[in-house]
């Protein structure tokens, strides 16, 4: 929509917003801005109606039963987007709760996802298709390029962050709209006219939305959206019940393996080991004689089996036997931890630095830790899974996707249709983590439906999961400090090799690059997003006067992907538990220590303090088997105090308490839920969520060789938030990084020994 970016940051008050028909990209400056305004900027909404509907913009429908559709443009994995969103727009518009329905929006550059483009440039402005002297100018020409081309994004925990001010806008210009249409059958001033509970009203005079909606929808909005009122018993903070839980909790929520279409079949598939692997041969002769075979479908990276049922086409998969080969040498974890090793020795690039930390750290004792994370699996519960349909001369694909442009984009691509061609229906995730940012399975699916000539039903095993979705990249540093007289960080020194994982993201998000070939084209290059979290002041808010960051890209072999927390995951653990180490040996409670380097960042200072009130914290001395952990990350704060022991079972969490600051709260049930969601997650890949590697493939098969906690392992968790008034913060993320730093530093205080490896293990570096 019009003023979309120019919204974002603005106080919930006043987002600025245009006319219905809404311009993108209004700003610009000298010769690029003449060169550019010549490209067509008026984008309208593309959205379908039932006869008895009426499309009021891009974000809302109303019918004439009354009923409100809230285009929902962010992908619902879990994380309440097609709540929030709806809440924000029903509040503003004073409907009622029990009418409003969901509906994903269609591919549209009026749902860009700017701010998510601002904040991560380095993965979202891709290298192919855009001019050379893009990627240079002001972020404001990333942000024209990304509307032009739709790049409509859910990831970073951006949903509210991004859509909050257009959403309002959106619902104040359709209720206008309907205060006008009422107010003409009335007689009356439209701006004397109010809404409440899916009524206008006139002093005692009431209509229903429905009655006016097809008269207002022909009307023309006021220049500026005119906001409510606060109202007397506001949506807006309420804590009200998912809009998806009920079809969730009974099954009749659809994803996309519960798409069923008139002679559809079912398609299993294998592919080879990571890297750049050809598909060999297979055993057609036994193949073709399996059990309910209907077809094989060959490629150069996979061979596809379809049969009326799944089962049938994976047994078929085993007759089939394929082979592949792979140039060069096949991953495995040694050949990983190789690279690594040998990267942080490398002169790396220095991705950030405060004050004079050469000069710092001339003739001065230096401490040095190093620690190290192994790759992190997404580990969703529902497989990587998309339905495809010929349609006359096109397709149709059901999908879950990250990103519906380039998903279609990549379907186009690899089938030699034009991307109107290709129609996308954007489905729920059974979880995510990133891992709907690829986009395999839906080409795949593309492929062997064109191929068949009839709908199929792909869907991958947990095995193909597991070893096909790149991961969370693994990574190794070394953190190196000289203290001051009172033994407080007075410098420090942040190395980590890393592959650049943002990079191949883009490679392979917007160039349709396989990931071996993304994987190469990336090694060498340096990738601040690779290690975001780990300057203190940026991040993590401790006020050390002098602080570097290195990257040393690691060329690992194995391609790598966005996972929930994405680099602050093992930033945090790493400056987390090394500040633990430096109070350690400045003799400092852990909680004293942090607080002193805390005073330019207020809000996560009294995140901290409330945590160890709550938890009550015993000082962290030895036997205490209390630990702590504080981060910061897309403006949200979180403390978190785990307390954890070495029990007969192994390593027992009993406890977890964190304080988060988020800003305002949408919905404060939903904000609990993706803490604690991300305070599970952040455990699970403490403890597991990984895997070894072996000549190229992984050895783990199923979610049981994961090491993933299981109930009776599950902690007690009490979460509270801090009451605000700021713009929201993300909260998807947050809760993961602080988890796996805050039990290491308990084991310490429970056992006396540092653990300095994720998933947390004694095992010496």
């Amino acid at each position: 929509m019009a003023g979309i970016r120019d919204t974002v940051g603005k106080s919930k008050g006043r987002p600025h917003v245009s006319r219905r028909s809404l311009l993108v990209g209004a700003t610009a400056a000298g010769g690029l801005a003449v060169a550019w305004s010549l490209w067509p900027r008026d984008y309208r909404p593309n959205l379908t109606a039932a006869p008895d509907e009426h499309i009021f913009n891009a974000f809302l429908k109303i019918g004439d039963d009354g009923h409100i559709s809230a285009i929902v443009p962010q992908c619902e994995m879990g994380q309440g987007v097609t709540t929030l969103l709806p809440q924000i727009m029903a509040d503003e518009l004073g409907a009622d709760w029990r009418t409003i329905a969901v509906e994903s929006a269609p591919i549209n550059p009026l749902y860009t996802n700017t701010l998510l483009v601002d904040e991560d440039s380095a993965v979202f402005t891709p290298r192919s298709g855009v001019p050379d002297f893009v990627s240079d100018v002001r972020s404001w020409a990333r942000r024209e390029w990304a509307v032009r081309h739709a790049v409509m994004l859910t990831a970073n925990s951006s949903s509210v962050r991004m859509f909050e001010a257009p959403c309002r806008a959106a619902a104040a210009q359709a209720r206008a709209l309907l205060m006008m249409a009422a107010a003409k059958r009335w007689d009356a001033d439209w701006e004397e006219c109010d809404t409440q509970d899916g009524f206008v009203t006139h002093g005692k005079k009431r209509l229903r939305f429905g009655d006016v909606a097809a008269a207002a929808a022909l009307l023309e909005p006021p220049a500026e959206p005119v906001y409510r009122a606060s109202s007397s018993d506001p949506l807006y903070g309420k804590e009200l019940t998912r809009l998806d839980l009920p079809a969730k909790i009974d099954g009749s929520a659809n994803y996309a393996g519960d798409i069923r279409l008139p002679d559809m079949v079912f398609a299993a598939i294998r592919q080879g080991p990571l890297g750049a692997t050809r598909l060999k041969s297979i055993d057609r002769k036994k193949g073709l004689a399996s059990p309910g075979l209907l077809h094989v479908v060959t490629h150069d990276r996979w061979v596809a089996t379809v049969a009326r049922n799944w089962w049938a086409a994976n047994r078929a998969l085993d007759r089939f036997a394929p082979t592949f080969e792979t140039e060069g040498t096949p991953i495995s974890t040694d050949r990983i931890d190789k690279a690594l090793k040998a990267a942080l020795k490398d002169d790396g690039y220095r991705i950030a630095s405060e004050g004079d930390v050469a000069g710092a750290m001339e003739a001065r004792t230096k401490i040095a830790a190093e620690y190290v994370v192994a790759p992190a699996l997404h580990a969703a519960i529902e497989t990587r899974t998309a339905t495809a349909a010929p349609d006359s001369g096109g397709l149709r694909v059901w999908v879950a996707t990250q990103a519906p442009t380039q998903c279609r984009d990549a379907i186009a691509g690899a089938t030699g249709l034009a991307p109107a061609n290709v129609t996308l229906f954007p489905m729920m995730a059974g979880g995510s983590f990133d891992a709907c940012l690829d986009h395999s399975v839906a080409v795949q699916a593309a492929i062997i439906a064109l191929q068949v000539k009839r709908p199929i039903q792909l869907a991958w095993s947990r095995a193909e999961e597991i070893m096909r979705l790149p991961p969370r990249a693994p990574a190794r540093a070394k953190l190196t400090a000289t203290l001051n007289a009172a033994g407080g960080i007075d410098a420090l020194v942040t190395r980590i090799a890393v592959p650049p994982t943002n990079h191949e993201v883009r490679e392979r998000l917007f160039a349709g690059t396989p990931a071996d070939i993304a994987q190469r084209a990336a090694a060498g290059s340096a990738d601040a997003a690779a290690v975001a979290g780990a300057m203190g002041g940026a991040a993590s808010g401790y006020a050390i006067p002098h602080m570097a960051v290195d990257h040393c890209p690691a060329d690992i072999g194995l391609p790598t992907g966005r996972w929930r927390g994405n680099a602050d995951s093992y930033t945090a653990f790493f400056t987390e538990c090394f500040v633990d180490e430096m109070a350690a040996r400045a003799g400092t409670d852990a909680l004293s220590y942090r607080m002193a380097m805390l005073g330019n960042t207020p809000l996560l200072a009294r995140c901290l303090l409330t945590a160890t009130s709550l938890g009550g914290w015993e000082g962290g001395l030895s036997g205490t088997a209390q630990g702590l952990a504080c981060h910061s990350m897309r403006g949200s704060h979180i403390a978190l105090m785990a307390t954890a022991r070495q029990s007969e079972r192994g390593l027992q969490v009993e406890q977890l308490v964190a304080v988060v600051d988020a800003g305002r709260l949408v919905n404060p049930t939903i904000a609990r839920q993706q803490i604690e969601g991300g305070l599970i997650f952040g455990l699970a890949a403490a403890v597991g969520a990984t895997t070894d590697y072996e000549g190229g493939v992984a050895t783990a098969r199923k979610l049981g060789q994961l090491g993933l906690p299981i109930l009776s392992q599950t902690p007690q968790i009490l979460v509270e938030f801090v009451d605000s008034d700021r713009e929201p913060g993300g909260l998807g993320e947050i809760g993961v990084p602080v988890v796996a730093p805050a039990i290491a530093n308990a084991m310490f205080a429970a056992t006396g020994r540092r653990i300095r490896r994720i998933p947390l293990s004694a095992h010496p570096l």
